[in-house]
């Protein structure tokens, strides 16, 4: 099996290429445009594989595309690059439209054009699978759960660019036949998580005694997916999902942030003892503006139609996460010195 992964140095992108390639034995073809949040050192256990390989390209560089289709001759795609945090989009959204609309038009241009060249046996097989968010259905209330029909309302310039992604790959299936698979997930968490998100911030910054900033009182609710459990779905969902479906990956661990936060302080000062309690570090600041209330996901469709389980729950996946950082500072200490740890979503911030 041939798999291309793009964005295989990000977060979500590289625990998939180290599963393809470690517990699946595929060739494996990573595309990533290293960016800010792209980290080569985040694939040095696969790096001198035999079955791995990485092109540093942009998605939207056509010719790049054209070129690594031709000679890596891939099975399946498996879509991932994207600009994924929403406090940059509020304060520079020309970057999300750039690589989530533009970028995944020219790879589904450039799959076509592969795709309709294979003969029929090789046609038939070949999927590409888009990796979408949670964040395109909106905000939920008190109650329910997103499912694969739930209308789509984003709100923040990431969840809009990733949103039109989505439709995007859904019309070029449509519209051309081009066999495309969609998945929306969670919010991701677990290790190589660049230090800019909730979780692994607030790790780093407990670890350092900074504060720890919340938005607003912490309220927010979101759906906590461990990213090793998130890699075996899209394993799955490529290999045995029906084309033309949309599958929901969540792990079905509602948080609120403020508890989060919390948890994360008490499993620190348990495993690396300070001279007090690391809630104290917790400070409220500013909520960012069109900050969604509440995600959940209902996974069942995901659960009964191709029988994923998530193998974590928030509390193991979190120690797990915390002792990961705590063992690898090689692989996060280099970040943290050219980013200090701020929030970047507030308005005030904007370059005029």
């Amino acid at each position: 099996m041939r798999v291309i992964v793009t964005g295989g140095a990000g977060f979500i992108g590289s625990a998939l290429v180290r599963h393809l390639v470690l517990e699946r034995g595929y060739e494996v073809l990573n595309v990533d445009a290293l960016t800010y949040a792209g980290n080569l050192a985040s694939l040095s256990v696969v790096e001198s594989k035999p079955n791995y390989r990485f092109l540093h390209a942009n998605i939207c560089d056509r010719a790049a595309m054209e070129g690594a289709f031709a000679g890596f001759r891939p099975d399946r795609v498996m879509h991932l690059a994207a600009e994924s945090h929403v406090d940059r989009s509020i304060t520079g959204a020309a970057d999300f439209i750039e690589t989530n609309v533009i970028g995944t038009f020219t790879l589904l241009e450039t799959a076509r054009g592969y795709w309709s060249n294979l003969d029929v046996a090789a046609k038939d097989a070949f999927r590409f699978l888009h990796v979408s968010t949670d964040e395109v259905y909106g905000s939920l209330g008190d109650d329910g759960l997103f499912s694969e029909d739930t209308p789509y309302d984003p709100s923040s310039p990431y969840s809009a660019s990733k949103a039109s992604s989505d439709h995007l790959a859904q019309a070029w299936r449509r519209t051309y036949g081009l066999p495309v698979v969609v998945s929306n997930c969670s919010n991701n968490y677990g290790p190589y998580h660049f230090p800019e998100k909730l979780i692994p911030l607030t790790i780093l910054n407990a670890l350092a005694g900074e504060r720890l900033p919340v938005y607003g009182q912490g309220e927010n609710i979101r759906d906590w997916l461990y990213v090793e459990d998130h890699a075996r779905a899209l394993d799955l969902i490529v290999d045995r999902g029906r084309v033309g479906e949309t599958y929901n990956v969540g792990g079905r661990n509602e948080r609120r942030n403020i508890d989060v936060v919390r948890r994360i302080c008490s499993v620190l000062d348990e495993f690396a003892p300070s001279n007090g309690p690391r809630e104290e570090l917790i400070e409220f600041v500013t909520d960012r503006p069109g900050h969604d209330a509440r995600y959940a996901i209902d996974a069942t469709k995901l659960e009964t139609e191709l029988g994923w389980r998530a193998q974590e729950n928030f509390d193991t996946g979190i120690e797990k996460t915390v002792r990961w950082y705590l063992e690898n500072d090689w692989w996060w200490r280099p970040l943290r010195e050219r980013y200090a740890g701020e929030r970047l979503g507030l308005l005030g911030s904007a370059k005029g």
